[in-house]
């Protein structure tokens, strides 16, 4: 199954959380697609984590290795003026942040104008909203 993978539940994959367990399975049951910028919203949430002394430098240099490997194997939406306008509307719909604007922008996208044909894979509440609100079935 393809699913489109938001940043914060790919986080879990990285440093360990309470929804490790449950996102690692999914996430090994079927392909990802992913945002272009995922993979820097990743390392800067790994990092911030660090600086909150939450993670051990070592920890956060194997999260980041493990995000490298990781992302080799996801397909990528890639930036484009489409998307761009599609986060713009986002914003003015729904209660988001610009980065979740074009995460949901790149979700419309990859699934060609038909949300309810791409599961959308999220741990931010407000972004699962919006998404549900735009027809995706959300896990």
């Amino acid at each position: 199954m393809v699913r489109f993978w938001d940043s914060s539940a790919l986080v879990p994959l990285l440093v360990q959380e309470d929804a490790t367990g449950a996102l690692l399975e999914l996430y090994v049951s079927g392909e990802v697609v992913a945002w272009w910028g995922s993979d820097v919203e990743c390392a800067s949430a790994v990092t911030r984590l660090e600086r909150a002394d939450r993670l051990e430098p070592a920890d956060t240099t194997e999260a980041l290795r493990r995000l490298r490997r990781l992302a080799d194997g996801w397909h990528l939406v890639e930036p484009s003026d489409a998307i761009k306008e599609i986060a713009t509307r986002l914003l003015r719909v729904h209660a988001l942040r610009a980065a979740d604007s074009l995460q949901l922008a790149a979700a419309i996208t990859a699934s060609e104008q038909r949300p309810p044909t791409l599961e959308f894979v999220s741990r931010d509440e407000r972004l699962t909203l919006a998404a549900e609100r735009e027809g995706f079935p959300t896990l």
